[in-house]
């Protein structure tokens, strides 16, 4: 029998949409915090609030873009989203403070928020029923992707480049993603419905939450929560150590050993289950947060670094799979949100944690504690999955590299 088309023009311009919406985030995520720091002398705390506010945002304005998606049209909310996100970054060049880079954080957030929702729901209609979760692994790989090379082009324009040249970038990418979004083509299952236009917008929380995608999403949030303290302070560390002509190749170094580790644990994903690649790489998460937080030496940082790419590279995409086939297919688009708005909500928290924290105790003892609270989680994974171990892991669920 022959496979229905994955590959069509509307899906290649989803998943190119949503790198460049995501390198955006990522890039700035990384650069803005030491931005904040080095160039408008804000204390660290402020620094990690910076990313917490903009999260705030993309977060309370999902439940919103959710419940008007389908009374006024995924394209349209996609478009406008967009064009909020590219024309809200032309504002960075303007702030001289950290008040008014919270606010232009802040109404970026709105149309990250807005976009993200659009695109995952989008992606689902695009995708063929009987390529779902192969689909979904390659439109997550388009985030992924953007998770490394956001980050490196982040710490590089913030340590090498003029300030104009780096927010220059930033805008270019928010508006490749608009003009690609532009062109993609939404199926007409769209518009077989007349209900939802005069339907009222509801905010039950079963529109808001996919109920099946909740437990995992906040597994995924908080594992979050430690990968933000790199996000965001990876560079403040190494700099602090005197390894920031490095500090870039970091996520370099992540992102080699987590697309040689991807192959190999896509094909475990499939034959052994999802636990097979969870809880060994939730592991060697943990110790790669132990290995940084003893770093001295460029090499030690490397080593961290492949540790860190093969255990949470690995374990990200995981989640999300997990996440988007335990919902029923057409409440999908909805299980993206919810996994998307817990994540950030662990990045954001996170983000600003880690800022107080690391003023208190040193970078060097965040990550410590960061490891042994990895260990945390993964009793919480335990608690919060066993009872669906059974039944979710044996439905043939897609790996996240198909």
């Amino acid at each position: 029998m022959r496979k229905e088309a994955l590959w069509t023009k509307g899906f290649i311009n989803i998943c190119v949409s949503n790198f460049f919406l995501f390198l955006t985030f990522y890039y700035l995520l990384v650069s803005m915090p030491v931005y904040a720091i080095e160039k408008l002398h804000g204390q660290q705390s402020n620094a990690g609030l910076i990313v917490t506010v903009f999260l705030i945002s993309a977060i309370a304005v999902r439940p919103v873009a959710g419940n008007v998606l389908q009374k006024f049209g995924k394209k349209s909310i996609l478009i406008l989203s967009l064009i909020i996100y590219f024309v809200v970054s032309l504002f960075y060049f303007f702030p001289h403070s950290i008040k008014g880079l919270l606010i232009v954080r802040a109404i970026h957030g709105i149309g990250f928020g807005m976009a993200t929702t659009a695109a995952g729901t989008i992606v689902v209609d695009l995708i063929p029923n009987s390529r779902r979760g192969e689909g979904m692994g390659y439109f997550s790989m388009s985030m992924n992707i953007a998770m490394v090379i956001g980050p490196f082009f982040g710490l590089m324009a913030v340590h090498s480049w003029n300030i104009n040249s780096m927010f220059l970038l930033a805008s270019f990418c928010a508006f490749l993603s608009f003009v690609i979004g532009f062109f993609i083509h939404v199926p007409p299952i769209e518009n077989k419905s007349t209900s939802y236009v005069n339907k009222k917008v509801s905010f039950h929380l079963s529109n808001i939450l996919e109920p099946a995608a909740v437990k995992i999403s906040i597994v995924a949030g908080l594992f979050g929560m430690v990968y933000s303290t790199i996000l965001s302070f990876i560079s403040v560390f190494a700099k602090e150590e005197g390894l920031s002509s490095v500090s870039g190749y970091f996520f370099v170094m992540y992102a080699v050993i987590m697309l040689l580790a991807r192959p190999f644990a896509g094909k475990w994903f499939d034959q052994y289950g999802a636990n097979m690649i969870i809880y060994p790489c939730i592991i060697i998460f943990s110790i790669g947060m132990f290995v940084l937080s003893n770093m001295h030496t460029a090499t030690v940082f490397f080593i961290a670094a492949g540790l860190i790419g093969l255990g949470y590279g690995s374990l990200f995409p995981s989640f999300q799979t997990i996440a988007v086939q335990s919902a029923e297919p057409e409440r999908r688009g909805l299980a993206t949100a919810t996994f998307l708005s817990l994540f950030d909500t662990g990045i954001g928290i996170g983000s600003f944690l880690a800022g107080v924290i690391g003023e208190i105790v040193g970078f060097r003892h965040l990550y410590l504690y960061s490891s042994i609270y990895i260990l945390i989680c993964l009793a919480v994974y335990y608690l919060l999955l066993r009872k669906k171990e059974k039944s979710l892991f044996s439905k043939g669920l897609k790996s996240p590299s198909n």
